[in-house]
């Protein structure tokens, strides 16, 4: 055997031990003796945190989701809230979503945290992750886990972790927490529950809840108009349907199309290839049944109900999907002309976006005079804006992964929330003589059109991890001089926190976290930026291409000239 396959191999039988309990010591026993690639999968490292927390394949080992993973977390997050918070009565808030084993997993973590006196509230059943960020801070929780993949393969689950301000861990608590949990031994963790103080929480709080999403998502629309609006949902087999259909329901929406067959939850997400509104394919079932009811608008939801995806009807009256950039302009600008119509702009207002989603977004809220915070990708940083920055009015905030939140009573992407926000737009463009769609061309009109798409390579296992490596430090050490034919002019490396201008040789420092993305900046106006996914085995390339809009009848032909120049970007870097 090779170095590092005794490295494996001894992690390995460091598992056969009575800390962990004979049905995970058999299946270790079985890898040993007739899957050497899956034992090597399963123990070459540790999982680690990514943008979206802990996600992984469901198995035994230390790369893999399981009761000694989670534990070892939930045991090193115990011990951090003790030392923080030494005086305190500590609370957390649990949530799942429909995945295998999700429950299950919610109980051990529910069953850690009470061995070490933290009070537990536990959701009964599966609940919306957006539901949870609200629970915590509902409920006056020090921090708040879901047990979620989101959107991967089935074989996936995974575990984020949220601190007091209902956000995702960022630095410097997650830093802190990571080296608590790396310096436990697995028999360290307290596996014994203590039920006395773990609360079930169910239907009360979704009412708390639902309220909210209403009173944060409507805008004046008349009955009639939402009465008037055609709308068809799917919950992809996720926890939306636990909250999004009453939430419509009380907000006054009641024409309401629901696909039955995607209906019930289901963690195999058997009607689709991949359970995320960012494929076309996931939403395949919706557009059908939009197209025999004749729906104005589509809403489809990711399994844990952070991600929103939407389909409305063109110029030509068919449906088609917006992308996560379109959706966001959309949304920002709605509640943008809310808070204007309100006179509600007081000069300390901001909208938060990500480095890689469309440059159109400060262009937008230039036109309203309100700043537009850009931070990483995630949006754990876009809540970190709101905690750094409590002098300011946070009014909304978005990602091009198909991720919105309005206000700041969710700290996270919340698909329920902008769900109802999607409906607004389109129940008022509707009842105006216009239609969403329409109300998107004007945007460009007025604001320039920009185009973007997305290119996702995956590379699984250990080749891929090393494949997507090497790939970022060839990008790195031999930087594209053009792209297309055109110049680039500027190059923004996150994990360098550089910033350096090709024209005149420049360099400042960017002013966010170390990360590994790298952006070019063309002569055109063309935007690039390369990213390892920090939860999925894929390196990501976001391309952003514009031009004016002179009027709506342009509208086809300058698409089409954009769409030509993204086809010839991903021909000349050979991404195809």
């Amino acid at each position: 055997m090779n170095n590092m396959d005794t490295k494996v191999l001894d992690k390995a039988n460091s598992w056969l031990s009575p800390t962990f309990d004979a049905k995970t010591q058999q299946d270790i026993k079985e890898l040993i003796a007739s899957k050497p690639n899956e034992l090597n999968e399963s123990f070459y490292k540790d999982l680690e945190f990514g943008t979206g927390g802990m996600r992984g394949v469901m198995g035994v080992g230390t790369n893999r989701i399981n009761k000694y993973t989670l534990g070892k977390n939930t045991q090193g997050l115990s011990n951090y809230l003790h030392e923080k918070f030494p005086n305190e009565n500590l609370k957390a808030a649990i949530a799942f979503d429909c995945r295998h084993n999700s429950k299950t997993f919610a109980k051990i973590v529910a069953d850690v945290f009470s061995a070490n006196n933290i009070e537990v509230f536990l959701f009964e059943d599966l609940r919306p992750t957006p539901e949870l960020s609200f629970a915590l801070k509902h409920l006056n929780c020090h921090c708040g886990i879901v047990l979620t993949a989101s959107h991967n393969p089935p074989e996936y689950n995974g575990y984020k972790v949220y601190w007091q301000d209902g956000g995702q861990l960022v630095p410097p608590q997650d830093a802190e927490i990571i080296a608590e949990i790396n310096d436990l031994e697995y028999s360290e963790i307290k596996f014994e529950a203590n039920n006395d103080i773990i609360n079930y929480v169910g239907e009360e709080l979704d009412n708390v809840f639902i309220d909210a999403s209403v009173a944060n998502g409507s805008f004046n629309t008349d009955k009639v108009a939402k009465r008037n609006l055609n709308v068809v949902f799917t919950s992809l087999h996720g926890t939306s349907i636990t909250i999004i259909p009453e939430t419509f329901k009380r907000a006054g929406y009641t024409n309401v199309h629901i696909v039955k067959e995607q209906e019930v939850p289901n963690g195999d997400f058997p009607t689709v290839i991949s359970p995320n509104p960012e494929e076309p394919e996931a939403l395949k079932m919706a557009l059908d049944l939009a197209n025999t009811v004749q729906g104005d608008i589509v809403i489809g939801t990711d399994p844990d109900s952070d991600r929103v995806g939407i389909a409305v009807r063109n110029l030509d009256n068919e449906l088609v999907l917006l992308n996560g950039n379109q959706t966001m302009v959309m949304m920002t600008d709605f509640l943008l002309k809310q808070w204007q119509q309100q006179d509600k702009i007081k000069g300390k207002e901001f909208i938060g976006s990500t480095i890689v989603s469309t440059p159109m977004m400060s262009q937008l809220t230039s036109h309203y005079n309100v700043e537009c915070k850009i931070g990483l990708t995630g949006f754990k940083w876009i809540a970190k804006m709101i905690k750094d920055f409590p002098e300011l009015d946070f009014i909304g905030g978005g990602e091009e992964s198909f991720g919105f939140m309005v206000g700041d009573f969710v700290r996270d992407k919340d698909a329920v929330t902008a769900a109802l926000l999607a409906c607004e737009i389109a129940a008022q463009a509707k009842v105006n003589g216009s239609s969403f769609y329409k109300e998107l061309i004007q945007l460009y009109t007025r604001h320039g059109f920009y185009k973007e798409r997305l290119i996702s390579m995956t590379k699984k296992g250990i080749e891929g991890a090393q494949e997507i490596k090497q790939m970022m430090v060839d990008a790195r050490n031999n930087p594209l001089q053009e792209v297309n034919g055109s110049k680039v002019v500027l190059i923004e490396d996150y994990q360098l926190s550089l910033a350096k201008n090709k024209a005149t040789g420049n360099e400042s420092v960017l002013d966010v976290p170390k990360s590994n993305v790298l952006i070019y900046y063309t002569e055109d106006g063309s935007k690039i930026a390369l990213r390892p996914s920090g939860t999925e085995p894929k390196i990501k390339f976001y391309i952003s291409v514009n031009m004016p809009l002179t009027s709506e009848k342009d509208f086809v032909k300058t698409e089409a000239l954009l769409e030509a120049k993204i086809d010839a970007i991903i021909n000349d870097m050979k991404l195809n």
